[in-house]
């Protein structure tokens, strides 16, 4: 592989369009696979406004769904949503080659399982990423602020893949924490995102000062992020429960925040239920692990999705 490995974006919205010009600004060739956008990124582009400077690029390949590369790229980078009914296996199949470097920027918890079992010869790179960032209009991207990522070797450990690929992005101009255990990061992770994500939901969009002001609200969050901290200790991955105080000191320090899946909720799109909550919850049931508070608001969620055609 050569200094500037060749890199294709799965997903290319607003993570991956923004990742993608990170390591084109490294001097890395980046190629996209795209739907809906297809047309709009050959013609102009991906357009990208952020605090680094204008980071707009064209890739060097913009592909449709069917098509497939001459070369197999030497990074396959999937930014796509974990949702129900998306087999992400399959839409990476075709892209695939026998060295490929199969890298996941994408939330939630669990969700490298099914693409290792897919392809158990080719490295899996997981990663959490930090950011701010939007798709305003199609092949349009407003980075708004962060930027760093969490990466490791999944199920565990660095290495030179790793490595390489992080020297790539450091030098396009972002942060990034090599990790051992990338697993437990996630689990990290979801101390904040498993109770902030869905309660914005059943509550209509409620941003972050809204859930933790609301009479037994801050209660509600401490209780949640205390189970997830149960299951992830049955899984190998205990945490110190100060970091139940830090989560919530550092939301309220934060400006009234509406994160994403709320964002999805509000504009009519999927949102990622499983991979933030279902999952937690059907791990803590195969260690017998009672989490009432997390069950609840997984029903709840149901129930709404029944009630309004989105299940």
């Amino acid at each position: 592989m050569s200094e500037h490995p060749s890199i294709l974006i799965v997903g290319a919205g607003a993570i991956g369009g923004f990742y993608g010009a990170i390591l084109k600004q490294a001097g890395c060739p980046v190629s996209t696979v795209l739907r809906s956008e297809y047309d709009v990124v050959k013609a102009q582009g991906i357009r990208i406004s952020s605090p680094l400077g204008d980071l707009s690029y064209r890739p060097d390949h913009v592909y449709r769904d069917g098509d497939t590369p001459e070369v197999p790229p030497d990074y396959l980078i999937l930014c796509v949503k974990v949702l129900p009914g998306v087999d992400r296996a399959e839409l990476v199949r075709p892209w695939m080659g026998p060295h490929t470097r199969l890298v996941l920027i994408e939330n939630g918890l669990d969700i490298e399982r099914e693409l290792a079992e897919a392809f158990p010869d080719n490295p899996i790179i997981s990663c959490l990423a930090f950011i701010a960032a939007s798709r305003t209009e199609p092949g349009v991207v407003e980075h708004k602020a962060y930027g760093k990522l969490v990466m490791g070797r999944y199920p565990e450990g660095i290495d030179e893949d790793c490595r390489r690929l992080s020297e790539r992005f450091v030098e396009g101009g972002i942060k990034v924490d090599l990790t051992e255990a990338v697993v437990g990061e996630r689990w990290r992770k979801c101390l904040w995102n498993t109770p902030f994500n869905p309660l914005s939901v059943i509550a209509n969009g409620a941003d972050t000062r809204t859930i933790l002001d609301t009479e037994g609200g801050e209660a509600l969050i401490r209780a949640m992020i205390a189970e997830v901290m149960a299951v992830a200790a049955a899984e190998g991955y205990p945490m110190d429960e100060s970091l139940i105080d830090q989560n919530i000191d550092g939301t309220r320090k934060m400006p009234p925040y509406k994160n994403s899946m709320a964002l999805d909720y509000l504009n009519d799109r999927p949102i990622e239920r499983d991979a933030v909550l279902g999952n937690v919850v059907a791990i803590a049931e195969r260690h017998g692990i009672a989490v009432p508070h997390l069950n609840t608001v997984l029903v709840t969620l149901k129930m709404r999705a029944a009630l309004e055609g989105r299940a």
